[in-house]
């Protein structure tokens, strides 16, 4: 079966690019890791994998992107300093695109 090329697009953009998606949703206020998953389909209308956003905001705390606190039982994340300058990017990035095609 051949895939629609809209559908490949999104597809490579929300699963590809869901550090984007993190570092968006925490820009305004820290969350716990699975807070996102329903943030994820709230705000931009997909889900991803309970492992898969773990694995985001893993690899992104060790870049420094992003910091973590536990409390209790849940570990917040919040966006870092650099992680809002690399957000920033990605959105030039995103919008540079947008205008050329």
């Amino acid at each position: 079966m051949v895939q629609l090329p809209l559908n490949r697009l999104k597809e490579k953009i929300e699963k590809e690019n869901l550090w984007l998606f993190v570092l968006s949703s925490l820009s305004k206020k820290r969350r716990y890791g699975n807070e996102l998953r329903g943030i994820f389909k709230e705000k931009f209308g997909f889900l991803t994998g309970t492992m898969t956003a773990y694995k985001v905001l893993y690899l992104l705390k060790i870049g420094g992107y992003v910091k973590s606190e536990r409390e209790g039982k849940l570990i917040y994340y919040e966006i870092t300093g650099k992680g809002r300058k690399e957000l920033i990017n990605g959105r030039k990035v995103l919008k540079k695109y947008s205008e050329i095609i």
